[in-house]
């Protein structure tokens, strides 16, 4: 069972479109303090474009990001919320990076948006 995250966002970055595969990720922000993990992981360490570092770890049989940790974000554990295969997972609450939305891209018109 997911507990209440700090907040869920979608991400238009081109990484974050080449790590889905899709034209956007999105993720579950857990206070670090929160989260525990199990099992075995791969990491993954890319540099994103302000220079910060982001940590995603992956599982070694199917390739799925389970979790990421990022120098931009200090005490919290990202979550993509496709992990939980929950449809009635909280909707995000802000969208980021959308200078590179692609156009036929919709989000909600009651979150923060950020270009």
């Amino acid at each position: 069972m997911w507990r209440p995250s700090l907040r869920v966002s979608v991400c238009h970055c081109l990484a974050c479109q080449q790590r889905t595969g899709s034209v956007f990720g999105v993720v579950a922000r857990f206070p670090a303090a929160l989260v525990s993990t199990r099992g075995e992981s791969r990491e993954y360490v890319r540099a994103g474009d302000e220079g910060s570092r982001a940590t995603f770890h992956f599982c070694p049989v199917c390739g799925a990001t389970v979790y990421y940790v990022s120098d931009a974000v200090d005490g919290a554990v990202m979550v993509p919320v496709g992990a939980f295969a929950d449809p009635q997972f909280p909707g995000p609450t802000i969208s980021v990076y959308e200078q590179r939305k692609h156009a036929w891209v919709t989000m909600p018109p009651d979150i923060t948006h950020v270009a």
